[in-house]
């Protein structure tokens, strides 16, 4: 993680600074990978070593119009550059950036039939017990990967997630279905710290290989809708909403730091929507069509 950048800097020593004080930061994994990439990308499409607030400008636009990334990523690079030239370098320009709204999509959600059909359609006990525990507990990918055998309290019918996104620790219940699987899970593959180990069994599996668990997965299942792996997150979320948990434990359980984070699952929930009755059906075209036939 330690790569020397090409960063506008006065000495060698503030160059290593600049990921010191990331580290220190106490960002997650992933972010400090996002703020060392963009920082040296900027430089990469200036080819300057001396920014001003115009190359910046013009380095965001590139980013939208020709790379065509999301807003999420967009932000993601305001706050990289904005860590090191603002933070670091106390330069004002980076606050002038202004920020995009964030695009209003709603999270693919699959029914309990499709989760059922993915579910059946994996023979891989470990790769069962992951997909399993993932919807069970409404879990990220990065929080099942990082699981430990200790994490599961049997005794209690809780799962401790420990330093997960925004480093908080929660509980998330266990589901009696899954303790069954997880069971034989362990009677076949053993794993001592990792929950689910990796090829090297001092490592955690990937997330990519997680990914591709659920892909092939969906795959043979003939699921056709654009999901990945966190959809079976959204699908925990939506289908509690649906079957009454309040909005307030959907919340503690997904570790949402804001219940308006949480609040889109009312947009994709048809526990309100499927009772409103169409204005066509009152119409009964299909009786009338018939009579005149």
């Amino acid at each position: 993680m330690f790569v020397v950048l090409r960063l506008q800097m006065n000495s060698a020593t503030l160059e290593m600074n600049f990921v010191i004080r990331i580290f220190k930061a106490k960002y997650s994994a992933k972010t400090i990978k996002a703020y060392i990439y963009y920082n040296k990308d900027l430089l990469d499409f200036t080819n300057k070593t001396e920014i001003n607030d115009s190359d910046i400008k013009d380095y965001l636009l590139y980013l939208i119009e020709s790379k065509n990334v999301s807003t999420s990523t967009l932000n993601s690079a305001i706050n990289a550059l904005k860590f090191y030239y603002g933070t670091m370098l106390k330069k004002k320009f980076v606050y002038e950036v202004k920020r995009p709204k964030k695009d209003k999509k709603l999270p693919v959600v699959l029914s309990q039939e499709e989760v059922e059909k993915i579910l059946l359609s994996v023979d891989n006990i470990k790769h069962k017990a992951i997909l399993m525990l993932t919807y069970s507990a409404g879990l990220r990918v990065s929080e099942i990967v990082n699981l430990k055998s200790k994490d599961i309290d049997s005794k209690r019918m809780l799962i401790y997630i420990k330093m997960a996104k925004g480093r908080k620790d929660r509980y998330v219940m266990l589901s009696e279905s899954i303790l069954q699987i997880l069971r034989d899970y362990w009677k076949e593959y053993r794993p001592v710290e990792w929950l689910f180990p990796g090829q090297d069994k001092e490592k955690h599996i990937t997330t990519r290989t997680v990914e591709k668990i659920f892909s092939n997965a969906c795959e043979k299942a003939k699921i056709l809708k654009p999901v990945s792996i966190h959809s079976l997150r959204h699908s925990f979320a939506t289908h509690l909403l649906e079957n009454g948990t309040d909005l307030r434990y959907i919340q503690e359980l997904l570790g949402h730091k804001n219940i308006k984070t949480t609040e889109i699952y009312t947009h994709v929930s048809n526990k309100n929507i499927a009772k409103i009755k169409s204005p066509l059906d009152s119409l009964n075209i299909a009786r009338k069509e018939e009579i005149s036939h």
